[in-house]
């Protein structure tokens, strides 16, 4: 008899008597666990950072067994807050909490209408609290429920910036001092209001007397800064700069077509959301590489750029789209098409969903950056065992779940309306308005 015969027989033949009772015997003793039920679900709202942040805490029947999960919507977080406690947690109560994908489908389905900001960001913290419990039972790590690491840690990129050119270099100098690798530079332009940079003392005419912005002076200021930036940088420097939608979208091209002799990593938002159709003639003019999508709530933005390829990194703020369930989707779709994540991971993403993060950054194959942060005493106060940023690299805490526990103490000491020194803070409104000379409102 073949070899392989001998074999398949032996893997078919029957259990002894003493090792099938074992095996029934382990198999009815996992049944007989029981599910645990959702029994609460709260919010934490806190500003340790003077950013508003939301974190839902899943509680459930068993005792002990809890979870954290992201919903921060800083710009309307006064809407979160009710949005999970008064239509997400009614309709969550007692269904079993290990059921991750099932309850993020119910949610997603359960207003009719979809793919909000204030309810995607509700789903995500429930949707995170539940994959926190689920590594608790597991006594693992999130990332390894994912599938395990693909890489010891998330290289990440830093923020460089300032008011004038040398600031700027400096400010990356200092970065790259510390181990990073990837450096995102923005500059201001005299008297307007750059993004990401301070806009110095020149004053400028305009018909209002708020911020002004005009998009031909910011252009030229960009590509005084890039020009600067690899001459005093040099070339093993990755620059990463965003256009954060300013600009006109012919303008766009024509600023993407005109970076890419300085090879950039990417340039990130050359166009707002509602004018993603002009990234197909960003990519027939030029080969830098593009990153979009923080401002993304909907599949019907970032499927498209995905599958046509017209972008080179997916830029979700992940809370956003709806927690980890959605976007560990996207990510596997994005690795079909060669396209690589660099989740959104500013102030106001609170540190469980930087954990979130990682965690995906790790399980990912098509890992391509992480936006650095670096949290200071009073978040680490707050949120005990949050993510470590070492040497440019975000590491992630080996602790089962996020590994993060939430002082709610301490998270009472910093409401929302106080800022990072507890100066008191009007947040309400959001962005504030940025206007052209003549009073054009513009994107940003």
């Amino acid at each position: 008899m073949k070899r392989r015969s001998l074999l398949a027989l032996a893997a078919a033949a029957p259990l002894t008597p003493r090792a099938l009772d074992a095996q029934q015997q382990a198999a009815r003793a996992t049944r007989a666990l029981p599910s645990p039920k959702i029994r609460d679900v709260q919010v934490i709202a806190t500003a340790p950072a003077g950013l508003r942040l939301a974190v839902v805490k899943v509680i459930t029947d068993q005792d002990g067994l809890y979870g954290y999960g992201c919903a921060t919507y800083t710009q309307r977080a006064d809407l979160v807050v009710p949005a999970v406690e008064r239509y997400l947690k009614p309709f969550l109560l007692g269904k079993p909490a290990d059921r991750i994908d099932d309850l993020w489908q119910a949610m997603y389905n359960s207003s009719y209408w979809r793919n909000g900001p204030v309810l995607n960001n509700g789903i995500s913290g429930v949707d995170q609290a539940l994959w926190d419990i689920k590594g608790r039972m597991a006594n693992m790590p999130v990332y390894q429920l994912l599938g395990g690491k693909c890489r010891e840690a998330a290289d990440c990129y830093a923020h460089a910036s300032g008011a004038e050119i040398p600031q700027v270099i400096e400010s990356a100098k200092k970065y790259m001092a510390q181990g990073y690798r990837h450096i995102r530079v923005q500059v201001g332009v005299p008297g307007m209001a750059g993004y990401g940079s301070g806009a110095g003392a020149a004053a400028v005419k305009a018909l209002h007397s708020g911020r002004v912005f005009e998009p031909e002076a910011y252009i030229r200021r960009a590509f005084q800064l890039f020009e600067a930036a690899r001459k005093e940088l040099g070339d093993e420097i990755e620059l990463l700069h965003d256009v954060h939608e300013r600009i006109s979208p012919i303008q766009a091209v024509k600023f993407c077509k005109d970076a890419e002799k300085f090879r950039l990593f990417f340039v990130e938002d050359p166009v707002s959301p509602e004018d993603i159709a002009w990234f197909r003639h960003i990519r027939q003019q030029c080969a830098t590489p593009l990153a979009m999508g923080e401002l993304f709530n909907s599949p019907h933005e970032w499927n498209p750029l995905i599958a046509e390829r017209l972008i080179d990194y997916i830029r979700i703020h992940v809370s956003q789209a709806g927690g980890l369930t959605p976007c560990r989707k996207i990510a596997a779709f994005g690795e079909l098409f060669g396209v690589k994540t660099a989740w959104h991971g500013p102030g106001d993403v609170s540190p469980v969903g930087h954990a979130a993060n990682v965690a995906l950054d790790l399980a990912c194959y098509n890992f391509g950056v992480q936006e650095g942060r670096q949290f200071n005493e009073r978040e680490r106060e707050v949120f005990p065992g949050l993510p470590r940023l070492e040497n440019g690299y975000f590491w992630a805490t080996e602790a089962p779940g996020w590994g993060i526990e939430v002082d709610e103490k301490a998270a009472a000491k910093y409401p929302f309306g106080f800022g990072e020194q507890g100066e008191r803070k009007d947040l309400n409104g959001g962005w504030g308005e940025i206007r052209r000379l003549d009073g054009t409102i513009i994107k940003q």
